[in-house]
C-alpha cells in the first residue's frame, strides 16, 4: 500500500506531465489513478489469486468470489490533478456483506490509516478513536457532494447542519473524510450519494474505532450504483440521522 502510494506521489510532484481524461462532471482520472490500481489489482490477484478484485478504473475482476478486494486508487483526484494535497489510496476487504479490513494511505503526510475487523483501528501503528464530541452544536461535519444527486440534496444538507449549529467541511475526498472520522479529527461524515470504492476501507475503520455508520452494503445494487453514507460517533447516531437521513 505505501510502495503504491508513494508512487502516486511521485506523480502528484510531476503531475504537469499527466494525460487526464474526464469521465463526467467534476469526475476526472489521471494516468496516475490507473498505474496505481494495476499494481494493487496485480499484487492482490498474485497474493489472494481465489479472491475477486473491484476497482474504481478497471471494474471487476476475477469476478465470483466472496471475499472482493474494493480499491480507489486516488480518492480525491480533482484535489490532486490541481495540486491540493488532499488524496489517498483506499483499499478494503469485503466479505459476503461485511466490510472486514480497511486501509486509507495518505503519502503526502505518511498517514496510514488500518483497521480489521474486531482488532481496532489504527493510524501508523497507534490506536485511534471516534471524537468524544456528544452535540450537534459542537459538532463538525464532513459533507461530500455529488452530481449524480440533485444539488438541492446536498443544499439541504448544508442548511441542516448550519440551523443545528452544527460546522461543516467538505474535501473532496470521501475515504479521507471517513477516515478523520475514525480518528476523531471530523465527528461524522455524510454524502447523499457515494460509490462503494469511496468507503468500503472507511466503513471498517469507523466501526473499529466506535462510530457507527449506517447500512451502506445492505442496497442489493451497492455495488454497481452506491449509496448514501453516514458515519457518526455513537453519541450522535440519533441526532445526525435525524438531521440528514429522516428529511
Amino acid at each position: 500500500m505505501r510502495e503504491a502510494g508513494q508512487a502516486a506521489a511521485d506523480r502528484f510532484r510531476r503531475r504537469g506531465e499527466l494525460q487526464i481524461e474526464r469521465k463526467g462532471k467534476q469526475d476526472f482520472v489521471s494516468e496516475a489513478d490507473k498505474a496505481c490500481e494495476a499494481f494493487l489489482v496485480a499484487g492482490l490477484l498474485k497474493a489472494f489469486p481465489q479472491d475477486s478484485v473491484l476497482g474504481e478504473e478497471g471494474g471487476s475482476q476475477n469476478a465470483g468470489g466472496d471475499a472482493v478486494w474494493i480499491i480507489d486508487p486516488i480518492d480525491g483526484t480533482s484535489n490532486f490533478i490541481a495540486g491540493i494535497p488532499l488524496w489517498c489510496v483506499s483499499l478494503g476487504l469485503v466479505i459476503g456483506r461485511r466490510a472486514v479490513l480497511g486501509i486509507v494511505y495518505n503519502p503526502i503526510t505518511d498517514e496510514l490509516y488500518a483497521a480489521r475487523d474486531g482488532e481496532g483501528a489504527w493510524l501508523n501503528g497507534r490506536p485511534i478513536h471516534v471524537s468524544a464530541t456528544r452535540s450537534l452544536d459542537q459538532a463538525r461535519m464532513g459533507l461530500g457532494f455529488s452530481y449524480r444527486r440533485p444539488v438541492a440534496d446536498h443544499l439541504r444538507a448544508v442548511q441542516a447542519c448550519l440551523e443545528a449549529s452544527c460546522e461543516y467541511t467538505r474535501f473532496g475526498s470521501g475515504a479521507l473524510g471517513m477516515a478523520f472520522a475514525a480518528d476523531g479529527r471530523l465527528d461524522g461524515y455524510y454524502e447523499a450519494h457515494i460509490n462503494v470504492w469511496d468507503v468500503a476501507a472507511g466503513l471498517v475503520l469507523v466501526r473499529e474505532a466506535g462510530g457507527w455508520t449506517n447500512d451502506f452494503l445492505g442496497k442489493a445494487d451497492v455495488f454497481s450504483k452506491g449509496n448514501v453514507i453516514l458515519a457518526a460517533t455513537s453519541a450522535l447516531e440519533q441526532p445526525l440521522t435525524e438531521l440528514l437521513l429522516s428529511r
